[in-house]
């Protein structure tokens, strides 16, 4: 079904676009600030950012904005209306409970991922990893069997013409190299990060594939470096990640 741009409100996709703004790494901004991510007039930013704390989802100090945990009622109510988070659960807890590792399940949304659920054993970012968090697709172990699931046109639409931001000094940065790395991946059926998307942190993860075969999530498990060396990721985790690949199969849509 086609919407006309008549049958829109351009309010409210100003002040979404506004809210998206707010990231794990910008979390307080300033009007400015806003205005220069959002690509809106400062203006217009001001509006949706002054609107936002009379709603109760931001604070304002006079000069930065910061979103309140109301903001968190949105996420929320999303994640309450899709059956992935509940379905992959309680394998996510059985499956950190076994390894003594972090595990996650995040679904791809543009050229990033989005976690819809984990079981976290301990802390391995800098960044508190909760459903809902973000992290760039081309870096991250589930972004990558997500992307290679994709034709390379497709990815290269999501994605750009490159180079990628380069997170750490591990990352890869260069689109060919990338599409190298996703053709292994598609040829081997998991990946492999090592400290690309953060220094002392490595990872494995497979695709989650419905009954027809199509992939529409990721699944990890996330650890320190310090706990097992990059080569060794596939001898220790990929059995069990495999495992629940093959139980969650016939459940998901």
């Amino acid at each position: 079904m086609s919407i006309s741009d008549r049958d829109t409100m351009g309010g409210l996709a100003k002040g979404l676009r506004v809210i998206e703004t707010f990231t794990a790494e910008r979390p307080r901004q300033s009007i400015a600030e806003v205005a220069l991510a959002s690509g809106l007039d400062r203006a217009t930013a001001r509006r949706c950012l002054l609107t936002l704390a009379q709603g109760g989802y931001a604070d304002y100090d006079g000069k930065f904005f910061t979103l309140t945990p109301r903001i968190l009622r949105l996420g929320t109510s999303c994640l309450a209306t899709m059956p992935l988070p509940q379905i992959v659960q309680p394998s996510l807890d059985a499956l950190s409970d076994q390894i003594g590792e972090s595990s996650s399940v995040s679904i791809l949304d543009g050229p990033e991922i989005v976690y819809v659920a984990r079981a976290a054993q301990q802390r391995v970012m800098s960044i508190a990893l909760m459903p809902g968090s973000r992290l760039p697709a081309y870096c991250t172990s589930m972004g990558r069997v997500m992307l290679a699931a994709l034709s390379d046109a497709e990815v290269l639409a999501l994605l750009g013409l490159g180079p990628y931001p380069a997170r750490t000094p591990h990352t890869l940065t260069d689109p060919q190299a990338l599409a190298d790395e996703l053709s292994r991946v598609r040829a081997h059926g998991y990946a492999v990060i090592d400290q690309e998307v953060e220094l002392g942190l490595r990872s494995i993860a497979v695709p989650l594939l419905n009954a027809r075969g199509r992939v529409v999530a990721a699944l990890n498990v996330g650890l320190a470096a310090s706990h097992a060396e990059a080569a060794a990721l596939p001898s220790r985790f990929l059995a069990q990640l495999q495992r629940i690949q093959a139980e969650l199969r016939g459940l998901l849509r």
